[in-house]
């Protein structure tokens, strides 16, 4: 019964508070080419910022909203054909009930569904994406000084 007890105890003390955020990854466009054989980073832009959006999470209209801004910058590459396979493919392949690394809110742990994000989670997204911005700030003055 104590067992019983403590483990319920434990389950409470976790229980609204929220998971942690894994750092941001990108790998381009997941199993698909990032450009064409002549510019091959044409749309690379594009993907990284759907792996953000992909990464952080979120609701299920911000992973629409995402997969269509993704097809929209990929069109605006001047590729429409390719953005429209790329928006079946994201939409088929990216369902936060999929065990991938590319899944919705990959940046979560596995299983977290469509959830909008709550206020401790924003505040995880914005303290990684500082982070992020002084990595960049300190690469880019280095790259400036050599």
């Amino acid at each position: 019964m104590k067992y019983l007890v403590a483990l319920l105890l434990l389950c409470w003390s976790t229980a609204g508070s929220a998971a942690e955020l894994a750092p941001f990854t990108s790998d381009g466009c997941s199993a698909f080419p990032n450009g064409t054989p002549q510019n091959q980073n044409l749309w690379l832009t594009c993907c990284v910022r759907h792996d953000f959006a992909y990464w952080k999470g979120g609701t299920e209209q911000q992973r629409l909203d995402a997969d269509l801004a993704l097809e929209q910058c990929v069109a605006k590459a001047g590729e429409p054909t390719i953005a429209s396979l790329m928006l079946q493919g994201v939409r088929a392949g990216g369902s936060p009930s999929l065990p991938t690394t590319y899944r919705w809110g990959y940046g979560w742990p596995f299983g977290r569904g469509y959830q909008a994000l709550t206020t401790e989670e924003l505040a995880q997204v914005k303290a990684q994406l500082e982070a992020l911005q002084a990595i960049i700030s300190e690469v880019t003055e280095t790259l400036k000084n050599e």
